[in-house]
């Protein structure tokens, strides 16, 4: 497990470049459904969910969003880059109690954006990472202009409205509801 300093800077998760080092070209990805271009899950439907991911304000705890998931559930941000004005969506999947960061997507280079590693172009132009990196919670700073969004396998959620704009915390809490992080 990784543990880093997580901070947000103006309305950007930076905890995709934080601390991740050079990082090679083919690592785990999570699938992407062709006619959303959003990331799907490969989570066996009939699975039991044994865990739940947290979105919880960052100051208070409030729990704002608890939904099911299992090993292997895809979750994701989208968002619009603050100075770019560019869609970046940054992939994690469920690893135990951990958000595995498996790839990060963005349309050009800016503050907060991998530069000075190994990316890979589509053909659509559209700049694909695969960072390593593993993370029992993650800090976000939603934003009106980046349009937070939430994705969790099929689900999205409007991160804006349902923080009201603070910052929150995403974690994956076990069967019984633990925080992992304690």
């Amino acid at each position: 497990m990784t543990r880093l300093p997580l901070s947000v800077w103006v309305c950007l998760l930076v905890v995709a470049v934080a601390g991740v080092g050079a990082v090679g070209g083919a690592g785990p990805r999570a699938p992407v459904d062709a006619a959303t271009n959003r990331p799907s899950t490969t989570v066996d439907p009939n699975a039991t969910p044994d865990r739940s991911l947290v979105v919880a304000d960052a100051e208070t705890g409030e729990r704002l969003l608890t939904t099911p998931v299992t090993e292997g559930t895809t979750v994701a941000l989208n968002y619009t880059h603050s100075v770019e004005k560019t869609p970046v969506l940054d992939v994690y999947a469920v690893n135990g109690t951990e958000l595995e960061m498996v790839r990060m997507e963005f349309r050009s280079y800016g503050a907060g954006l991998p530069a000075r590693a190994d990316v890979n172009v589509t053909d659509d132009g559209t700049f694909v990472f695969d960072p390593s990196g593993s993370y029992d919670h993650i800090y976000v700073q939603p934003g009106e202009i980046a349009g937070h969004e939430l994705l969790v396998a099929d689900r999205t959620y409007d991160l804006v409205g349902l923080s009201s704009g603070r910052s929150v915390k995403l974690l994956v809490t076990n069967a019984s509801g633990t925080p992992t992080d304690t």
